[in-house]
Formats: structure tokens, sequence, C-alpha cells
């Protein structure tokens, strides 16, 4: 099927002024809208790395490296407090994924990590208070992905990097990103990922085809529904955002945006450096959605 292009001018003069960078558009296999206003280069993007932390938690669970149901206590037996309150005693490894933790605020945040006096960040994310039962309520948390994302390391004897180049960014042409890690080199599953807009675009349609790519299931699809499905109350999958027209996202700080659109199959990529998430959001389902569903 043939599709027309999509007119950005009303979406960029809405979201320029807000810090757009960049953005791209598929439909399908058709690229119907690109713009850039400086040459493509890497950048933070920020709590999208979140996704594909939460993929490479997918591909440990193909391998049978792990098991959402494993509890907390059992998976990190030799970091635990000397007491364990009973909410951490409950928490599972499904848990580090939905921002139903059960701690009390957003810990490890970028400012924050700089000035930790602790090397040992797992034992320390151990150690912040588990106020609520996991699962209870909704507090947007770097500690859950940072934890699923060394759990995968320590099964697989490997950082995230080197897990994810042969089982998908090989395959997505990303080559040896820069990952932040934590003082005792363990990937930063949680943010502190160096991508290109193409292929933070290219993880979007990725994600779109289920976990294929060129014709081949590289990561099973259920589990792409799974991360993709609103769990809780919280418009929040695992390690992907909810949002509006059943779209899902991966979605980092100043709007690094990947957002799929499954009924219309289609992708909207965008990097920015803007401080309105919000509006800047709204102007994606505003002034490009309806271009692409028509």
């Amino acid at each position: 099927m043939k599709h027309s292009l999509i007119q950005l001018d009303s979406f960029i003069n809405a979201t320029r002024p807000l810090g757009l960078l960049g953005v791209k558009i598929n439909i399908g296999k058709t690229l119907v809208g690109e713009w850039y206003l400086e040459e493509e280069h890497r950048r933070n993007v920020y709590s999208a790395a979140k996704s594909f932390t939460v993929c490479a938690v997918g591909f440990a669970l193909q391998e049978n490296l792990l098991s959402l149901d494993e509890k907390l206590t059992d998976a990190f037996a030799e970091d635990l407090p000397s007491t364990i309150s009973e909410n951490l005693s409950c928490a599972t490894v499904k848990d580090l994924l939905t921002m139903h933790l059960g701690q009390k605020r957003s810990y490890l945040r970028d400012a924050e990590r700089p000035l930790l006096e602790s090397d040992n960040w797992v034992r320390l994310s151990l150690r912040f208070p588990f106020l609520y039962s996991p699962g209870s309520k909704f507090v947007y948390n770097n500690v859950g992905p940072y934890l699923a994302g060394v759990l995968v390391q320590r099964r697989a004897k490997c950082n995230l990097v080197e897990y994810l180049t042969p089982r998908l960014f090989t395959y997505l042409g990303i080559k040896n990103p820069t990952w932040e890690t934590d003082p005792l080199g363990n990937t930063f599953g949680s943010a502190g990922l160096m991508l290109t807009l193409s292929e933070l675009h290219r993880f979007g349609l990725f994600c779109l085809q289920q976990g294929k790519w060129n014709g081949k299931q590289l990561l099973d699809s259920d589990w792409i529904n799974e991360c993709s499905r609103q769990h809780y109350d919280a418009p929040y999958g695992y390690c992907f955002w909810c949002g509006k027209h059943h779209s899902f996202r991966a979605d980092g700080k100043y709007s690094q945006l990947s957002i799929i659109f499954p009924d219309e199959q289609a992708v909207v990529t965008t990097f920015a450096e803007c401080r309105d998430g919000g509006r800047f959001l709204n102007a994606v389902y505003e002034l490009l959605y309806p271009q692409i569903s028509r």
C-alpha cells in the first residue's frame, strides 16, 4: 500500500519552540515523514533505555535465565539488608518492571546518582524503604529497571550492551552504543543509553512488529504484548508508557520518544530538549496522529 507523506509544518511550528530536535514517522515499512534541526548524532535517550532493558529481560526469559515470579530476596540474596521488611520479602522480579515496586519515592535519579556515597547501588537500592505492598501504588522509580538489568547481567555474565548486541542491536544496526554504568561497572538499565534518532526509531519499528525484524522473530511477541499493556491503574506496562489511541511508547526525559500506534501500524520518534513533555506529547496526538490515522 502506498502512503502519502505526513505534513510536518504545523507540528514543527508547535514543537520547535518547545525544543524539537528531530522527528521520524513510519507507517508500516514506509518512511512518511522526517525532519532534523541538526545533523543526526547520538544523544542520551534517558528513560527510553528502560524499554531496551525490558527487552533484555524478555530475552533472558526465553533463555530460562530468570523468572518473573522470583522473589527479590532470592534473586539478590547476597545484597539484602540485615532486616528484611514484609514488603521487600513479597517483591518479585515482575515488580521491578511495573513502577509498583513499593518504595516510597523515586530513587537513583539523574541528579542523585553522582552524589551517592555508596558504590554498591544494588545493596543501596534494596535498603531504600519499601513503604507500600508491591503492586499497590504507582511510584515512578529508577530502582526497578536498574535491578532488573543487573539481574540479567549477573545471570548472563556480561553487561547489557554485550547481551543485547547479538540478540537485538546487531539486527537493528546499533553498533556498540555507550550506556551509563554504576561505579561497579553494571549497566544502568534505567537511563543513560546513547542513540541516534534513527536508532531509537528502528527500535520502535521492532516493537511495532512485535519482536520481529526482517522476517525473523527475535523476541517472543507475547512479551512485547505484555510490556505494552497496562497492568495496574496507572498508564504503564512493563517499562513502556501506555497512551492515547491504544499507543505505547519508550519515553525518555525531555521528550526522547518512540511512540508505537499498533492500530495504525505507525511509529513516531522524536528527539528534543523539551521541558513541557505533556504539551509536546499532545502535539503528537493532535497534529500528527490525525494524519497517520486517516
